[in-house]
């Protein structure tokens, strides 16, 4: 019986301090969480020049498709593929024979519609004569006018029969029509080819070159006024990047802009000529036009993964009193490397994470300096030049 006793008052007593237990720890305070690493950049202004940056297709200004304009087959090609040429210089020969003999034909065709005018322009004189001394009816003198009058005509069918034969005899040498370089041909000696349908080859004039470029309806403005800039303005505004990341020596300059934009991607065709007296570009060639913006100058930059991004509106963490920081909106502007461009949001001096955002929230406290981070540090001080990517569906 005192042992069930001292069973039950060693459970009960057990109880009452897990119970006191239990309390106690419900009434604790929550352990604030630690400071959280980070790295702190100071914002401060570097040297920027500021480009809008837009991929293009080059495009030759004049181009002239060859196109046989008579049928035969091919019997010379006087020159070589992708060589220059001149205007009037020959190009391609279709077989003359045919054309030769017609042209032939009708010239000695012409010569007996000639003859046979000449004929009758005699009787004429002859049979007006006789009418004059009352010798024959002058239904006769009638008949030789009318005569007269036909072979007139006759010679005139016979001359335009003749120059059409001429000018199918010229048109089976194909000419350059302008001085430019011509393509590689796809048609060879003893090709077949049909008036105005066989694409016999292609010249288009290399200097200057185009490049065209889309760019949004926004934008239509700022590139009328590019159009109507002086030529000196004109040639350093915009500037040309080639395939393998070179730059061409060369400023541009707005030579055309569409009449409509295009419903479907909402963006305006701006053509912009180059010079290219090396025909170093190449129509097709796939480059990147860069337009100087308004990112120009000492401008307020800071690194791109300081950036977090909510609903299509950038924040950066600024460093406040007690290490405490505040999330604060900014406005962006061009890009380079791993920088962007502050247009509004930010001064001079201020200190903002650069990097550990991720683990962040509103008036978290920060360790800059601590394990991960690291105290802010001087930013470059110059910047070679910010870009801004345009695509043909979205500008920024």
């Amino acid at each position: 019986m005192n042992s069930k006793i001292a069973i039950l008052s060693f459970i009960t007593i057990t109880t009452m301090a897990a119970s006191c237990g239990n309390k106690a720890e419900t009434n604790a305070q929550p352990a604030a969480p630690p400071p959280v690493p980070v790295n702190i950049y100071e914002v401060s202004a570097e040297s920027v020049r500021g480009l809008d940056v837009y991929p293009g297709t080059i495009v030759p200004l004049v181009e002239v498709e060859l196109r046989a304009e008579v049928n035969g087959y091919i019997t010379n090609i006087f020159v070589k593929d992708g060589q220059p040429v001149k205007k009037g210089q020959a190009l391609y020969e279709v077989d003359r024979s045919r054309y030769q003999a017609t042209y032939r034909q009708l010239e000695a065709q012409v010569q007996i519609a000639k003859a046979n005018l000449a004929r009758v322009s005699k009787d004429v004189e002859r049979y007006t004569r006789l009418s004059e001394q009352d010798a024959i009816a002058k239904q006769r003198v009638d008949y030789a006018l009318a005569d007269q009058q036909t072979a007139a005509s006759q010679v005139a069918a016979a001359e335009a029969n003749l120059a059409n034969a001429a000018t199918d005899l010229a048109r089976s040498v194909i000419k350059a029509p302008m001085n430019g370089t011509i393509g590689i041909s796809p048609v060879r000696l003893g090709s077949l080819v049909t008036a105005g349908s066989t694409l016999v080859n292609t010249i288009s004039a290399p200097d200057p070159i185009a490049v065209d470029i889309a760019v949004g309806e926004q934008e239509i403005a700022r590139f009328v006024r590019y159009q109507q800039q002086e030529p000196a303005k004109r040639d350093s505004t915009f500037t040309l990047t080639l395939p393998d990341g070179s730059k061409y020596d060369a400023g541009g300059r707005v030579s055309a802009i569409d009449r409509a934009v295009d419903p479907r991607t909402g963006t305006l065709k701006v053509r912009v000529s180059f010079p290219n007296p090396g025909n170093h570009l190449r129509a097709g060639m796939n480059c990147t036009v860069n337009v100087l913006n308004q990112d120009a100058g000492n401008l307020l930059t800071i690194p791109s993964k300081a950036l977090t991004e909510q609903l299509g509106e950038f924040y950066v963490y600024v460093l406040g009193d007690s290490n405490k920081v505040t999330q604060r909106r900014v406005s962006l502007g061009s890009r380079f490397h791993e920088k962007v461009v502050i247009r509004e949001g930010l001064e001079a001096g201020d200190k903002i994470v650069s990097e550990g955002v991720q683990n962040l929230r509103q008036g978290a406290v920060v360790n800059p300096g601590g394990p991960g981070g690291q105290p802010a540090g001087a930013p470059a001080t110059t910047a070679p030049a910010a870009t801004t990517s345009k695509d043909s569906t979205k500008n920024n």
